[in-house]
């Protein structure tokens, strides 16, 4: 039975009322010597307190993801060595609001066990009453590494940058989501590692927690994935792992499409799941934007280049951006929102009403 688990919960409120009505009900009817009778008692009252302790720790550990399972509880190692760290489960996350007006929440995912920080900006019609029943559609931003969410506000010109295109009519309107895409502090290149499945965190448990707390539409033409440095390597990568989640990807300036050396030291290991590799044998039919600048030597044009070249044949649909001048940094990022945010205008869907189920 599942430590974090309903069933458990509920079978420590149950033992808590059974103890207590027990006691009630036994008290008088003890036989036996007086001293016999009171260590009794005490026993009874001892059982009601740890059972009823039990089930405020439960709950707590439940609130705040203090333990993932029963061998994190205990300290041990269940040979699957993948991380468990604490957080609220995504039922229990919270989005409070800033003083900015954007929503952040830390919670840890159901399916990767990871845990992290999640910002969200939900555009003006997200809360006008015509809007009411209106489902958007969303866009993640993917951060570089070193960095975190906060640095697409702090230093991206996020929200106010995209708000200005979407005034001037030239990008409809999209939720924007900023996970953290190295929960812990590890960067694996947004790849499943044995023990760290970052992966999966970025394409279920933050997709996942966004839609539950989010009106978003569903499926690929709903999602797509914007980064910048290895958050853009990021964003080309997982639509193409992920085709029935993130329909379009937008690449700013991104790292080696062949894969970081540095990151994912083994050759087969980058070979299988660059987005380089990957594009070659894919039947994804996704859409990715490639962009960069000619003076960028940490992410210079061939990059782009040779991975357009490997995607010809396939359903991958590239669109490319390079810029005349402007190096690895915000001031290049920033000029390239308006053909980045124009792009998944044109390849994802635009808020709607979804249709209604038909009844049979």
């Amino acid at each position: 039975m599942s430590l974090t688990g309903t069933p458990f919960f509920v079978l420590l409120n149950l033992a808590t009322i059974v103890c207590v009505v027990g006691t009630m009900v036994l008290w008088s009817l003890m036989r036996g010597p007086r001293p016999l009778r009171w260590v009794l008692r005490l026993f009874m009252i001892g059982l009601c307190q740890l059972t009823a302790i039990s089930v405020v720790a439960t709950w707590i550990n439940n609130s705040y993801g203090l333990y993932a399972s029963w061998d994190d509880l205990m300290g041990k190692d269940n040979g699957t060595r993948t991380a468990a760290m604490p957080g609220p489960p995504p039922a229990r996350a919270k989005f409070t609001r800033g003083d900015t007006g954007l929503l952040d929440t830390y919670f840890r995912g159901a399916h990767s066990k990871l845990s992290g920080e999640v910002i969200v900006w939900t555009p003006p019609q997200y809360d006008m009453p015509q809007y009411r029943n209106t489902h958007f559609p969303v866009v993640m931003l993917l951060h570089g590494v070193p960095g975190s969410p906060a640095s697409w506000i702090e230093h991206g010109g996020i929200p106010q940058d995209f708000q200005e295109l979407m005034n001037k009519g030239s990008v409809h309107p999209f939720i924007l989501a900023m996970p953290v895409v190295d929960p812990g502090g590890i960067d694996t290149d947004c790849i499943d590692v044995p023990d760290r499945k970052v992966a999966t965190w970025m394409a279920q448990d933050v997709p996942e927690l966004i839609s539950r707390k989010f009106r978003t539409l569903s499926g690929p033409r709903g999602w797509g994935l914007m980064g910048f440095s290895t958050g853009g390597f990021c964003a080309a990568r997982l639509p193409l792992v992920y085709p029935s989640v993130f329909g379009a990807g937008a690449a700013l300036d991104p790292d080696p499409l062949t894969g970081d050396k540095s990151v994912i030291k083994d050759p087969a290991l980058r070979a299988r799941t660059s987005p380089t590799g990957l594009v070659r044998h894919s039947a994804a039919a996704v859409s990715l934007f490639l962009a960069t600048s000619a003076q960028d030597r940490l992410s210079p044009p061939s990059y782009i280049q040779q991975f357009v070249r490997d995607a010809a044949g396939t359903r991958v649909q590239t669109q490319t951006l390079v810029l005349s001048s402007g190096g690895h940094n915000y001031n290049t990022w920033t000029r390239m929102y308006p053909d980045a945010f124009s792009f998944f205008s044109r390849r994802l869907d635009a808020p709607h009403q979804p249709a209604a189920k038909a009844r049979h």
